[in-house]
């Protein structure tokens, strides 16, 4: 008899002690009813073998989700999974537009017919150039009355429509190294910087929210110099570990490696480091990652994330 009842108490405290590890997921119900929190909707890159959803981050405040930044494919799910409301959004801000950061943009609005969502919604993303539309172009490419890919959904395009909500995008000069103005609330304000990610126009973010600091550094090898000062004093920085160190040729013109990552995180003074965009070439190579990154002046808490995982700045 002690034995059977036994087993169940030793169970229960098992759950009991994983729920508060730092970083679980929160399937199904939002990170937390109080304060800010960070969460992780999709943690991986353009892969279809990584078991990932690609780059998606929410921004939740006091049980609410306020800001999404990027939409990559599987993110519209685990939106879904992660109990948020779609018209409790503020504004979506998007780093670049490869698919891998804006896949579902279209699943997301469409799926926005079937809320009761009534405000307008801001977009946020970078200007363009020869290989990719700016941010209006882009939207347009998908949704405008003209050609849009998905040209059923352009009343949210129309401003003759005042029976839907809009979106409403805005450019950010990607061609400039100057910290710029995003959406800005009641309560919220959000930044951008330029940050070199090969040939594609690409921004980093700061979000000021509640007396906290969030920074998302999207894809970036690091040559501009722009993060540190954006990411100054950050509570959290959300870092993207898509290559290992020693990586080479497009791979590194793209993405920063983990010493180019502690070094950022260092300069800035940032208080907590989450690596996203994890690669299968990144992997299994948490320890070195971890190693590289310390031993580049960073020794503050550090989190590899995964899909629908929280984080609290």
């Amino acid at each position: 008899m002690t034995e059977r009842t036994g087993r169940p108490g030793r169970l229960a405290a098992l759950l009991l002690l994983l729920a508060w590890l730092p970083g679980l997921h929160a399937a199904g119900r939002t990170c937390g009813q109080s304060g800010v929190w960070v969460q992780v909707l999709g943690s991986g890159g353009p892969e279809i073998s990584d078991r990932r959803a690609s780059s998606s981050y929410l921004v939740w405040v006091d049980g609410h989700a306020r800001l999404m930044l990027d939409a990559g494919g599987g993110s519209a799910y685990n939106f879904e999974r992660s109990g948020a409301d779609f018209s409790d959004l503020r504004a979506l801000l998007f780093s670049h537009f490869h698919v891998d950061h804006s896949a579902d943009l279209a699943v997301l609005l469409k799926g926005a017919f079937f809320t009761d969502r009534e405000t307008d919604l801001p977009l946020y993303g970078p200007s363009g150039n020869g290989l990719m539309p700016d941010t209006e172009g882009f939207v347009q490419a998908l949704f405008g009355a003209r050609g849009g890919a998905f040209r059923y959904l352009s009343s949210y395009l129309d401003p003759e429509r005042p029976d839907e909500f809009r979106l409403l995008p805005h450019v950010i000069d990607a061609g400039s190294r100057a910290v710029q103005a995003g959406y800005q609330g009641p309560d919220i304000r959000t930044r951008a910087v330029a940050v070199h990610h090969g040939p594609i126009p690409a921004l980093a973010w700061r979000v000021e929210v509640a007396g906290k600091i969030l920074v998302f550094s999207g894809d970036m090898n690091g040559d501009y110099g722009t993060l540190p000062g954006l990411a100054h004093d950050a509570d959290l920085l959300v870092a993207h570990n898509a290559v290992p160190e020693g990586a080479t040729g497009v791979a590194r013109n793209l993405h920063m490696p983990p010493s180019v990552i502690g070094r950022i995180a260092a300069r800035a003074g940032v208080r907590r480091l989450v690596l996203s965009h994890r690669m299968r070439r990144t992997l299994g190579r948490e320890d070195e990652t971890r190693r590289l990154i310390r031993r580049n002046g960073y020794r503050g808490p550090l989190a590899f994330a995964d899909d629908l995982d929280c984080f609290a700045p």
